[in-house]
């Protein structure tokens, strides 16, 4: 398997880090879709990452149905069989990928002439951020550990991979502060190997 993404989103770290700890073997192709020579389109016609080449040369897209498929591959399982244990960890994970959407926009949006930035638009994102991230920080135990149950599942990995985004992107944001449940999560998280071997480069 080949999987196309870059080194710096969370939605591709997220696979990443379920193809480590499945123990599949893949080709990392790094490919930056806003680059002019990106072959990104080549494989889905949306333009986004991260894409997955299967070995029988099927093109799968976006994250969560990449997840979706990997699970059908033989190694552990990170998606519950039990449904209302399943519909909990996809939601989980679609408010992380939701904090990483929002605050993938504001930067693509900073990235545009100072003068065709739309503070209304960013302020939108950056409350969903906020939002997110107090929801998020609720879901976890009391206890600490893992967002859903007694072991690693697929929230986990976009919980940490949206977290890493935005130490990357926005360290001003400083959450740690204002949700120490989380950075003690974060902590805990960093600890894997899975996830430590993906981080963004600075």
């Amino acid at each position: 398997m080949k999987l196309i993404a870059s080194l710096t989103s969370p939605f591709a770290r997220k696979i990443r880090i379920l193809l480590h700890e499945k123990q599949l073997p893949f080709e990392l192709v790094v490919d930056i879709p806003w680059n002019d020579d990106t072959q990104v389109p080549t494989y889905n016609p949306l333009g986004k990452i991260p894409v997955l080449l299967t070995d029988d040369g099927e093109c799968i897209y976006d994250s969560r149905v990449i997840a979706e498929y990997l699970e059908g591959l033989p190694g552990a399982s990170f998606i519950p069989e039990d449904w209302r244990e399943r519909v909990t960890v996809r939601r989980l994970e679609a408010l992380a990928d939701g904090i990483a959407d929002a605050a993938a926009t504001v930067f693509l949006e900073h990235k545009r002439p100072p003068a065709q930035v739309s503070e209304t638009w960013v302020a939108r994102q950056r409350g969903k951020i906020d939002q997110g991230l107090s929801a998020l920080a609720a879901a976890l135990p009391e206890a600490g550990g893992y967002l859903s149950g007694p072991r690693l599942t697929l929230a986990d990995m976009a919980a940490v991979s949206t977290l890493g985004y935005l130490d990357l992107r926005f360290p001003e944001l400083e959450w740690r502060d204002r949700y120490p449940g989380l950075k003690a999560y974060q902590t805990m998280m960093s600890c894997r190997s899975s996830v430590a071997e993906t981080m963004p480069p600075q």
